[in-house]
């Protein structure tokens, strides 16, 4: 068994599906003959090698270039970059005061926060609330240039969607120069773009809500999406990209009708998730008595975030009595 096999066991599980993400890409467009697992499993195990100059074993190890980790001998241990030797699971810090009531448990579902509005500026928000029922899915990595004095700057943009299966559903768009970063940034778009998913019935209400309310149009460019309730056992019957949106959605059975240039995935997939979002803005009957409404969390805790939060996540300033 080849030692770069160990390294690549040795990676956190956000990199190890990263790297599969795009090996798997890479293998789909040029063929298995051309992949690049075993290269690229052999050029990490020659990074993760241990040089001669590195420093002693006893060594804490930092993220700094010179410091007292892993990577030399020489220095204080700051390092250099944005790191400085910082580790790199760190407690979440609040930056909104929605966070500081998330982390607070002041807010007790993701429901309440959909239900005033609030805007969710935080991925951190909806890992506190969906973080291990969370999926995530690359749709495609495409990529793109822009045409410069100097030539031709090439990047890739990457689709990704992410969803619990049950009722929620986002989707993201990032472009970077980068496979890793773009997969990355999209991840984190996605989560902030989740929006909850209303299901209904075809017909009797019997069991749980399987299928959409009502027929909703999403609209994307050229591309136009239309979601049809169906009968339970139909399953989905749509395209690969609908078809992928509307389970993380946690819609069982569906009818979709599309049309347009739906080769453009990433205007398909936009169209649907535009389409699944209008299924709350249709006030069927069923919704038709007053909702009784209470305080926004704002107002409710008023006072506590005065007390204990202040803007960027600084700590608040300590008063003397």
């Amino acid at each position: 068994r080849p030692p770069y096999f160990d390294c690549y066991g040795s990676l956190d599980a956000p990199e190890k599906r990263i790297y599969d993400v795009i090996a798997n890409h890479v293998e789909k467009s040029n063929g298995k003959k051309h992949s690049p697992r075993t290269s690229l499993l052999d050029f990490v195990g020659k990074l993760n090698t241990p040089m001669a100059d590195s420093g002693s074993a006893g060594a804490p190890r930092g993220r700094g270039g010179f410091g007292r980790g892993g990577r030399g001998g020489r220095g204080r241990g700051r390092g250099r970059g944005r790191g400085r030797g910082k580790p790199e699971d760190k407690e979440w810090t609040p930056v909104t005061k929605l966070g500081r009531l998330v982390k607070d448990l002041k807010i007790k579902s993701l429901e309440q926060i959909y239900l005033y509005s609030l805007p969710i500026k935080e991925c951190e928000i909806i890992d506190f609330f969906l973080g291990p029922s969370l999926k995530d899915e690359v749709l495609k990595i495409m990529p793109v240039q822009k045409q410069t004095r100097a030539g031709q700057r090439t990047r890739f943009k990457a689709f990704v969607a992410i969803g619990d299966f049950n009722g929620h559903v986002g989707l993201g768009v990032k472009c970077s120069k980068e496979v890793a970063t773009a997969i990355r940034g999209a991840i984190i778009q996605a989560k902030l773009s989740i929006i909850p998913v209303r299901r209904g019935y075809w017909g009797n209400k019997l069991g749980k809500p399987h299928t959409v309310p009502c027929k909703v149009t999403g609209k994307c460019g050229s591309v136009t999406v239309r979601l049809i309730p169906a009968p339970r056992g139909t399953s989905i019957v749509a395209a690969g990209v609908s078809k992928k949106l509307l389970m993380m959605a946690g819609i069982d059975d569906c009818y979709t009708c599309a049309c347009g240039t739906t080769a453009t995935v990433g205007n398909f997939a936009m169209a649907t998730y535009m389409a699944i979002a209008r299924t709350f803005s249709y006030l069927t009957p069923d919704m038709w008595p007053e909702t009784q409404f209470s305080k926004s969390p704002y107002q409710e805790f008023t006072d506590y975030l005065a007390k204990n939060h202040t803007p960027g996540g600084r700590p608040a300033p300590v008063t003397s009595a």
